[in-house]
């Protein structure tokens, strides 16, 4: 068994369900945020955080604010792995929308010295939300498929480009906080319902590709992008995320097995952390493809 003594980890900008993180014993590294004056981690290991009354807090107009991991709680975690004599591969938040995956990038390199007999990986996803996370659900499978980690380090930079992310919001106003889009095209968009359509590109930043009249509109762009792209998708496992919008993203999903024929669907929330800068209503659709 000495080739699957290594353990997954990521952090909590992943957005995979407790019972994932559980089933498949992922350790998280969680990012912070600061909402009414009270500062919480987006993850706490046994902890269930309310997402709905996060949202609700949000469309009542209070602002949250952002923090990326810290270096002692990355270490904390890396090392509670290395001091039982195992190895540790960390799949980490898109390098162009964080400093997360180079702090823990930074920790892993001093911990090398420190346990000059351990493998430790560091691997910048250049994903998001779900799209992170089904990155951490394919590794995670082929761990127990007994897959080295080095096979798994290797399959992930050979892949990970072909993790699609496509996604739309419901209010304009969070993207222009974010700086994302221009105050006077948040203002048209709002008056005419104008719902963008925007994905992570190879580098790991999102970009805006179309825009769409209405909002159920914006729902099957989404599934439209996946049908052009979408390898093999009676074998694929498919992730949503939302904020805060189970309805919309069951639609979405309805879509896709009716559309695609899936294998599976899973469904979480988008944390805190890329909540405060999406908003309520984001919906975003997960799979692997030709390309991004």
């Amino acid at each position: 068994m000495e080739g699957i003594n290594y353990e997954i980890v990521t952090d909590s900008s992943a957005n995979l369900t407790d019972e994932m993180i559980e089933q498949y014993r992922i350790h998280i590294v969680p990012l912070s945020y600061r909402i009414g004056g009270e500062e919480r981690y987006s993850y706490v290991e046994g902890e269930k955080t309310d997402l709905k009354q996060f949202y609700e807090r949000l469309r009542q107009g209070e602002v949250a604010e952002t923090s990326l991991i810290t270096v002692r709680d990355c270490q904390n975690v890396f090392e509670s792995i290395l001091k039982e004599g195992k190895d540790l591969l960390y799949i980490g938040f898109s390098s162009a929308l964080s400093g997360t995956y180079n702090v823990a990038a930074m920790v892993a390199r001093d911990l090398r010295e420190a346990y000059p007999g351990r493998k430790i990986y560091a691997i910048d996803s250049l994903a998001a939300s779900m799209g992170q996370g089904l990155l951490v659900y394919h590794a995670a499978e082929q761990k127990l498929a007994g897959k080295s980690i080095e096979e798994i380090r290797d399959w992930l930079l050979e892949n990970k480009l072909r993790l699609c992310h496509w996604f739309t919001v419901d209010d304009l106003l969070y993207l222009k906080r974010g700086g994302r889009i221009s105050a006077a095209a948040a203002a048209i968009g709002t008056i005419l319902s104008v719902k963008p359509v925007m994905h992570v590109d190879d580098e790991g930043k999102l970009v805006p590709v179309s825009k769409v009249r209405g909002r159920r509109k914006s729902l099957a762009a989404l599934v439209d992008e996946m049908e052009k792209t979408c390898t093999d998708p009676t074998e694929q496992m498919v992730f949503i995320s939302h904020g805060d919008s189970m309805e919309d993203a069951r639609y979405v999903e309805k879509l896709v097995r009716e559309r695609l024929n899936v294998k599976d669907v899973r469904i979480n929330y988008v944390d805190p952390v890329i909540g405060a800068h999406s908003g309520p209503g984001t919906v975003a659709l997960f799979f692997l493809g030709t390309k991004r």
